[in-house]
């Protein structure tokens, strides 16, 4: 996590430079600044890089929304059993799903698609800050649990890929 020394600095020197915005990143972390039309400083974000969760500390689905998930390209009647053995991608923070870079674009990864750990399968905006999130596991695509547009929070499962 950056210190607050190190963040007055960042301030400081978007005010001495009339920048509008700062974007920092490493391996480890994150930094992004914005400043508004009056020149304050907008919510700083700060957001480790992805960390898998195992499948079998995923948060179950709630009944609220077991709707979305009936709306996304769908499973069978028997989808437990089918799930058995899929590795999920979860999300790693709150934000707004969405499935391709642009509304006219092509959706970054669609059922039946390969993935490696490398693969960005969509992006994740919060706080206007748009994120690429990537498989982290190799396999392919199987399931699509939410659909584009949708809010999703931390840990909330977005695809389920069958590894290789």
């Amino acid at each position: 996590m950056i210190d607050i020394k190190t963040l007055k600095q960042l301030i400081k020197l978007m005010k001495e430079n009339e920048l509008t915005e700062i974007d920092l990143r490493d391996k480890d972390e994150q930094v992004s600044l914005k400043r508004g039309p009056q020149g304050e400083i907008q919510p700083v974000t700060f957001a480790a890089p992805p960390q898998p969760i195992p499948a079998a500390t995923a948060p179950p689905q709630t009944a609220a929304a077991a709707p979305a998930a009936a709306d996304a390209p769908a499973p069978a009647a028997d989808a437990a059993s089918e799930d058995d053995g899929l590795v999920p991608i979860t999300s790693p923070m709150v934000g707004t799903f969405y499935s391709s870079s642009s509304p006219e674009a092509e959706a970054y990864v669609k059922v039946g698609d390969p993935v490696d750990a490398d693969t960005v399968v969509c992006i994740l905006e919060a706080m206007k800050v748009f994120n690429e999130i990537k498989a982290e596991t190799s396999g392919t695509i199987a399931r699509l649990l939410v659909n584009n547009g949708e809010a999703v929070e931390f840990g909330q499962p977005l695809f389920l890929v069958k590894p290789n």
